[in-house]
């Protein structure tokens, strides 16, 4: 008898947000490290964020170092962005991803109630979701409502 698997070949840490969905991977743009502290502004002052780079309004912001995410509002030059949120600091290092995933596969790291919107629009809570794979597609796994911790989504 045969046995189904998950066969993952991509994965990316999930930052909970009540706004934005969880990134797709496969569209990457730019990582480095922001260069300076300004409120609500990504700078990076070697020039990345140029149209070589694809760098648009909308894109997906990482704060990899602590996990914090934005969106783009504005593309002021090549070396600075205006981010929805204030979560860059100089030094910190970024990821940045054009747009959402359509659905993707979550593990759970750390138990507790988990509130997603499934690829079918549905909003839902599951209680005392249990450390594993979650089988149920998902957009966005929201920041509200949400205990389960150590969220990676995988493709």
């Amino acid at each position: 008898m045969a046995r189904e698997t998950l066969q993952v070949n991509r994965a990316l840490a999930v930052v909970p947000s009540d706004t934005i969905g969880v990134p797709d991977p496969r569209i990457f743009t730019v990582s480095s490290a922001a260069t300076s502290t300004t409120t609500n502004k990504l700078v990076d002052t070697g020039g990345l964020f140029t149209t070589t780079n694809l760098v648009g309004v909308g894109d997906i912001v990482y704060n990899i170092t602590d996990g914090t995410i934005a969106t783009v509002t504005a593309i002021d030059s090549a070396t600075i962005l205006t981010l929805s949120a204030n979560i860059m600091a100089s030094g910190e290092s970024y990821s940045i991803y054009r747009g959402e995933a359509d659905s993707c596969l979550l593990y759970i790291g750390t138990t507790g109630n988990l509130k997603v919107l499934t690829s079918g629009d549905d909003i839902v809570t599951y209680t005392t979701v249990a450390v594993g794979f979650f089988p149920v597609h998902v957009k966005k796994v929201f920041s509200t409502g949400t205990g389960a911790s150590n969220i990676v989504a995988n493709w």
